[in-house]
């Protein structure tokens, strides 16, 4: 019934659906739910301790028989300067003195770490189905590795140039990100964030570019969505927003009500929450600082000085200082059980399909 069947083939999963890996809102329970409806369900680490890894897997396997996704991320490390430290502190000042906060206590560094040997060890123990990567692939010798263990490897492109990179090292398929996408941008061989194309420009020309199956990403959130994303040649889909106001994610209170009140107009591309371009729900923090800041340092940094601000105003059911990640389709989204959405997707997907062809 489905236009292109090689995705599902591939992961074998019911359906040509992947649940977005989101840091930070989700874990095992969200996977597990997605699966049980049909999806690839996806398990972000790269704010997550090898051992904590190994843990959620673990859960997911108890609860599921279905694939898992391990997704990491592939960034390069970049050392704060006392310079630039110095230099964000001063723009967060008023904030830190506004909640009574002492700027000069110490603070736990931002945790989002690259993929290593670590990780790669936890891969070939538990051997995941896939393994995704964002920000580009590790070093060759750890890839290989990951291909050994027997894992499909699937990587976000933001570019056509991207894509046909990561077809060049071997990927099984590509998730094109188009610039509605909610999260941080992929992007690995550039940093010009205004050029990057959005999903109904960039699928069509990706599935030109490379032979490997296509995954669309980024503003689709209903069966309407994924018939359009077929219709330009993509083989699946890969959904983040419509699922944070399933019961499942770990969205706070604060957080539900910002998602439910979002408009088509809501995200922005921002630097200042994490040092990366990222789309997100607009914040206090983006609006007065950003959205793109030259004051925050490198990715994770900025983060880091943010985190007393953010527990402190989410004491107060605020989110002026929460990295809200979220797609320009966030309106789309509702709040039911995971597993009944990703069904509810693929029914409305296929009906759509099936009237466009009659």
């Amino acid at each position: 019934m489905w236009p292109d069947r090689r995705l599902i083939d591939l992961f074998k999963t019911e359906f040509p659906i992947v649940l977005a890996p989101m840091a930070g809102v989700m874990d095992a329970e969200l996977v597990i739910a997605a699966a049980q409806g049909g999806a690839l369900g996806s398990l972000p680490c790269a704010m997550l301790s090898a051992e904590k890894a190994r843990e959620q897997v673990g859960l997911i396997r108890q609860r599921v028989k279905a694939p898992v996704n391990m997704n990491f991320f592939c960034h390069k490390p970049v050392d704060l300067t006392p310079e630039a430290e110095a230099r964000w502190k001063q723009r967060l000042a008023g904030y830190y003195t506004e909640h009574g906060l002492d700027p000069s206590a110490p603070i736990n560094a931002a945790n989002r770490a690259p993929f290593d040997d670590a990780f790669c060890k936890v891969v070939e123990e538990l051997k995941p189905e896939v393994v995704s990567f964002h920000f580009g692939l590790p070093e060759p010798a750890l890839l290989k590795r990951v291909k050994s263990a027997g894992c499909l490897v699937i990587a976000s492109a933001t570019t056509v140039k991207e894509a046909v990179w990561l077809e060049q090292r071997g990927v099984d398929a590509i998730i094109a990100q188009g610039a509605e996408a909610g999260g941080h941008r992929g992007m690995f061989l550039t940093d010009r964030i205004a050029e990057q194309p959005g999903t109904f420009a960039l699928v069509p020309q990706v599935v030109d570019a490379v032979k490997v199956p296509v995954i669309a990403c980024g503003g689709i959130a209903d069966g309407r969505g994924i018939a359009a994303a077929f219709a330009l040649g993509a083989a699946g889909v890969q959904i983040g927003s419509a699922y944070l106001r399933c019961p499942e994610s770990k969205v706070t209170p604060g957080g539900r009500k910002a998602l439910a009140e979002a408009g088509d107009d809501s995200t922005v591309i921002t630097n200042v929450m994490t040092g990366r371009p990222a789309r997100g729900v607009q914040n206090r923090l983006m609006r007065e600082a950003g959205p793109i800041s030259p004051d925050a340092p490198p990715f994770p940094h900025a983060a880091t000085a943010l985190g007393p601000l953010k527990a402190a105003a989410e004491k107060q059911g605020r989110v002026d200082f929460t990295n809200l990640w979220a797609g320009q389709a966030i309106a789309l989204g509702r709040e039911v059980p995971a597993a009944e959405l990703t069904r509810d997707l693929a029914k409305s997907a296929l009906a759509r399909m099936k009237a466009l062809a009659g």
